[in-house]
């Protein structure tokens, strides 16, 4: 008679337990136990929960490689779902195996788990083994499929056999969509169709929108919603969020008309990846010496400058082109601006000259900062409204959410849970596919941000990120390379540029250590294919295959490998953090970050006055609808995991887990030292404090 010692973990969130029977089978390399009833006095498997069982069989079962928990009905009880985070089992030798789940079962249902060692295809022998990891790519590639959501964009999560249960899951609350009042209805059906195992906790679900709803009454309450006139003064403004200041976000409503504030936002703003030294002045901008010199300093030129490498260009043309619509009744206006800058002895940033068009002319003059004050005002509102595109479209929705959306569907399709790289990238998945499904409704559908609140419309939005991927590369996402590529490397006070690259340098270790230790050769990573299945996967759904983008179809090296997986680790933390974190601290101020303009951009100069400048700025409704939206996805629900804190037991063996916590220990550093810089500073820079980000984009 052999006894097993078993442990079972019900998951913490609220709502985790069951009243189901759960029953188990154990599998081992000599045989398997009969199904055994878990059960004893009292309640099983409450929330938070870690109950003790005893098996006992006719024989040793050798060595452990599979269980199965057996969900089944309990009587008289309803149906009603579990999580389980995991199964431990202590063998008659003393052996402690460990059984990762860290998923739902929602029905009466059998859920077949694996030993918690990282395995690729060729470290499994038995036939049990390899027939369970095909059975479960199998499962998951007729559960998961890929759609088309707006053609040219990256593909997304479609699971068109899901039926939602007839009594519904009391683990997740119900919410209609509706915000009392207010003109935006999100369509919650675009997030019903995810399984339990996609969607949020309770917790973070009760968050998000219990405080949405709120703040959106509240809105409707003082008017605002309802308001289709422009601002009369630009300190009502600081009306909409009284409660909600940062120091960030009183600088902005400070110093937002100063040219150094708008130098430096380019720098450690929220889309702080656009700016590129420019070492000849484009044909299409003539800008000359005689417009720019007198900015330039004493003793110098412009040709000067662009040969020390102290020119800028900020160039928006992926806008040129889109067509505005109507809103609230007035045509909406668009343009494809150029911006150049000038950085100076004295430390700043400063624009010295923007063209409002992509193709100079007489109507198309080129504004200065000696021209008047609202019109060099107007010029730069002008850029701030491109950067709500480049920002919200490209950096933001396109090169973050949509992208890492891809690399998890991908995952989930391709790769095993016993799969090293599963195990590596999952936690850098949570909730994507969840928020992804609300931005979606909140941002792009009829009833969304982009058609209430933007001059571009919902096609217009679109179309921006169509041109954006089409010239995405993949050299364009490994970050290194991408501060050389802008020709601004050695740019002084860039301190996005100077964090990003030590959490990616933190990252690419962990990363490191975790790949040589599973990959000891080339041919590791060449055979894998389970691991090619996933590389194509992500190129043919997320690319579209376009083989211009330079992305891998294949993976032939362990510095390849290494490399693809930074970027995937990277792009679904940090860099989201980077674009999204600051987000209502510099666009609460609505002047400097306008989703919309009511006027043409200005064909000549010296017209602009106060009252044309008011009256191009969105009107009250526009503002409202937009901070609202992006506060709500600002806005960081309960429930957050810090870059680098991995609660989940996935990983088990003792190298890995101990690259887990020298990852954490090297961030901590890196936070102390962006705390101790931002001690000296008057706006500090912190989005990419690793405390504050995320391991996934799950907001």
């Amino acid at each position: 008679m052999a006894t097993y010692k078993v442990k079972v973990a019900t998951g913490t969130d609220l709502l985790s337990g069951t009243m189901d029977s759960i029953s188990l089978t154990i599998v081992g390399t000599q045989g398997e136990s009969h199904k055994q009833l878990l059960n004893h006095f009292g309640r099983d498997f409450a929330t938070g929960a870690v109950d003790e069982y005893t098996v006992r069989c006719q024989q040793d079962l050798g060595e452990l490689i599979i269980i199965r928990l057996h969900k089944e009905r309990h009587s008289f009880l309803p149906k009603n779902s579990w999580y389980c985070n995991y199964v431990q089992i202590c063998a008659p030798g003393g052996r402690v195996y460990h059984f990762p789940a860290y998923q739902w079962m929602d029905g009466y249902e059998t859920l077949a788990l694996r030993e918690a060692t990282g395995k690729t295809t060729a470290d499994d022998t038995l036939p049990i083994l390899l027939e369970h990891r095909r059975e479960e790519i199998r499962a998951k590639q007729d559960f998961y499929h890929w759609r088309v959501f707006v053609p040219g964009l990256p593909n997304y999560v479609h699971i068109p056999s899901y039926r939602p249960p007839a009594r519904r899951n009391p683990n997740r609350p119900e919410w209609n969509g509706y915000i009392p009042g207010f003109p935006i209805l999100i369509n919650i059906k675009a997030t019903k169709f995810l399984n339990s195992n996609l969607r949020y906790s309770f917790i973070k679900t009760a968050s998000f929108f219990f405080r949405l709803g709120p703040m959106a009454l509240g809105f409707k309450l003082r008017g605002l919603v309802d308001c289709k006139q422009s601002w009369k003064r630009l300190k009502d403004i600081k009306k909409i969020f009284p409660a909600n200041k940062s120091i960030i976000s009183e600088y902005v409503a400070e110093h937002w008309t100063e040219d150094s504030f708008f130098g430096y936002q380019y720098l450690n703003g929220i889309n702080p990846g656009l700016l590129r030294r420019c070492t000849q002045i484009p044909d299409k901008f003539p800008v000359t010496d005689d417009m720019v010199a007198r900015f330039l300093g004493e003793g110098t030129c412009l040709q000067a400058e662009l040969e020390k490498g102290n020119i800028y260009l900020a160039d928006y043309r992926i806008l040129e082109g889109i067509p505005s619509i109507e809103l609230n009744g007035r045509k909406q206006h668009h343009c494809a601006p150029l911006c150049l800058l000038h950085f100076g002895p004295e430390g700043n940033m400063m624009p010295i000259a923007i063209q409002l068009s992509q193709t100079p002319g007489p109507e198309s003059p080129i504004f200065l900062p000696s021209d008047s004050e609202w019109d060099w005002l107007l010029a730069k509102t002008w850029v701030r409204y491109a950067e709500f595109y480049c920002h919200e479209a490209i950096s933001h929705l396109l090169e973050t959410h949509l992208i890492a959306e891809a690399f998890c569907l991908a995952m989930l399709r391709q790769l095993p849970m016993c799969h090293p790289l599963y195990k590596l990238l999952v936690p850098h998945t949570r909730y994507t596919i969840q928020i992804n499904s609300i931005g979606r409704a909140l941002l792009l559908n009829e009833g969304g941000l982009s058609a209430r609140g933007m001059s571009l419309g919902l096609e217009g939005f679109a179309e921006v990120m169509v041109r954006a991927l089409s010239e995405t590369t993949y050299e364009s996402l490994y970050l290194p390379n991408d501060f050389v590529e802008r020709g601004v490397q050695d740019l002084p006070g860039y301190y996005y540029r100077d964090d990003s690259l030590a959490v990616w340098d933190a990252l690419e270790r962990y990363v490191t250590e975790i790949i040589t230790y599973y990959y000891p050769c080339d041919a590791a990573v060449e055979g894998d294919p389970e691991l090619q299945s996933w590389v194509q996967e992500i190129f043919k759904q997320c690319l579209l295959g376009r083989e211009s983008s330079g992305f891998p179809q294949c993976l032939r090296t362990v510095p390849e490998l290494i490399r693809y997986v930074t970027i995937v680790i990277y792009t679904c933390s940090a860099k989201h953090a980077a674009v999204n974190t600051g987000q209502l601290e510099y666009t609460a101020w609505m002047p400097n970050f306008p989703s919309s303009m009511r006027n043409p951009p200005m064909q000549a100069k010296g017209l602009t006055t106060r009252d044309s400048y008011m009256d191009t700025l969105p009107d009250v409704k526009t503002t409202c609808i937009t901070l609202l939206v992006l506060w709500t996805l600002s806005r960081e629900p309960d429930d957050k995991r810090p870059l680098g804190h991995f609660p989940d037991i996935h990983f088990v063996e003792e190298a890995p887990r101990r690259s887990m916590e020298v990852l954490r220990q090297r961030l901590a550093q890196i936070s102390h030292d962006i705390r101790q810089r931002n001690k000296d500073l008057p706006v500090p820079y912190y989005y990419l404090d690793p405390v504050l980000i995320e391991n996934s984009i799950s907001i």
